[in-house]
């Protein structure tokens, strides 16, 4: 009874503390893991930078509101309201955009979604690899295709810094003698503005703000969690003890 009792109190603590990443739909894809740290506070404030430079243009954060991220980030209310509003927004305001959806649908033809949940729906590792996995594709209208969302209507808005990239294929044959091409890497075709290895913190400290949007109490949830299994554990010990003094006579 008692080993069940504290594996039970281990399980529910290991379920406390856990982070599934999900990436739906990425099955013929490798993805790099983001290695991204929640709790670096600088990567937080390079990645909201990002956001804010490179996808409010399009992608609105309506769950989030600028003091928020001021808290949160270590930021003042003058540097928030410098660097990131730019349209007369107020520091109690949401992280919306001014674009007509109705525009948006013209354009892209679907709306730009929302970007406050992505993170926590996707998995960072999947945004990490999404940002990264635009290549030349010259059937589609944009003139790039995703390889982890295939048909994606979303330009590649940072080839400037990645510079673009088009497929490697590899042929094999199968046991009916069919050619089948496999997409197996990417081939540089002109250089960004950032090295590969910049790029790559480019992107990282981008997934990690919109993970830290997603939740920004998840740092918070699981110190409380380890407080709440050690409280759990202490009590469970007294309880034994308690329980063995109340049946010590009882044979």
């Amino acid at each position: 009874m008692i080993k069940n009792g504290l594996i039970g109190v281990l399980a529910l603590g290991a379920l406390l503390l856990s982070a599934p990443s999900f990436a739906a739909g990425t099955d013929h894809a490798k993805m790099e893991p983001a290695n991204n740290v929640l709790s670096n506070v600088r990567s937080l404030q390079r990645g909201v930078g990002h956001f804010v430079n490179y996808c409010m243009g399009c992608h609105s954060a309506k769950y989030v509101r600028y003091n928020r991220l001021a808290d949160d980030l270590q930021l003042s209310e003058q540097q928030v309201t410098d660097n990131l509003m730019f349209v007369g927004e107020k520091l109690l305001d949401t992280m919306d955009i001014a674009m007509d959806p109705l525009d948006a649908g013209r354009w892209f033809g679907q709306v730009p979604p929302d970007l406050s949940l992505i993170a926590r729906a996707k998995g960072t590792d999947y945004v990490f690899n999404y940002l990264k996995g635009f290549y030349l594709d010259p059937s589609r209208r944009n003139g790039t295709d995703n390889l982890f969302l295939p048909g994606a209507s979303m330009p590649h808005v940072l080839w400037e810094l990645q510079g673009l990239q088009e497929p490697v294929y590899e042929a094999i044959i199968d046991a009916d003698g069919n050619v089948h091409k496999f997409m197996v890497g990417f081939e540089q075709v002109t250089e960004g503005l950032l090295s590969p290895e910049e790029y790559d913190q480019f992107v990282r400290d981008l997934a990690n703000f919109l993970e830290y949007i997603s939740e920004p109490v998840k740092l918070e949830r699981q110190r409380l969690g380890i407080r709440v299994m050690l409280f759990l554990l202490v009590f469970f010990l007294f309880s034994y003890l308690l329980k063995q003094e109340y049946w010590k006579d009882i044979k």
